[in-house]
């Protein structure tokens, strides 16, 4: 699981280095060490990064959060070498790359974390609190 999604989010940070101008690689090397850290720092850094900012992000209506996805991507790009990112605006424009990218390929290969399962049971007699036994969804 860990090593598919980190594939997937290298996968993502070479589209965002080909599509993205100032968004730049030296190695493979560097680019796998690149999605490895940035894997790691949306694990750890990002949830202080949404606390600390939690209302500029609830006035913005969620909008800040590509501003730390960029602010995130920038730092990987300061911290390994091999991986460059230019200007802010660059990390900006990778990090929104990278997210629906990784959007689209981990809703194709069923590793998304939200899942939402329908499931239609059958009841002999119908309950007051939901009458008709219509479908179930389990979240």
């Amino acid at each position: 699981m860990f090593v598919q999604r980190w594939l997937i989010t290298t996968l993502a940070v070479l589209v965002a280095a080909n599509v993205v101008g100032g968004i730049h690689y030296e190695t493979m090397t560097g680019l796998f060490v690149a999605s490895l850290l940035l894997g790691v720092l949306n694990a750890f850094l990002r949830p202080v990064m949404l606390l600390l900012t939690l209302p500029i992000v609830i006035l913005t209506l969620g909008l800040f959060t590509f501003v730390i996805n960029g602010a995130l991507l920038y730092l990987v790009g300061r911290l390994v070498k091999g991986f460059h990112v230019d200007s802010f605006w660059a990390a900006f424009w990778g990090a929104l790359v990278i997210s629906v990218v990784s959007l689209v390929v981990n809703s194709l290969t069923g590793t998304s974390e939200a899942r939402i399962k329908i499931r239609r049971t059958k009841r002999s007699e119908p309950r007051d609190d939901h009458p008709g036994g219509g479908p179930v969804i389990d979240v």
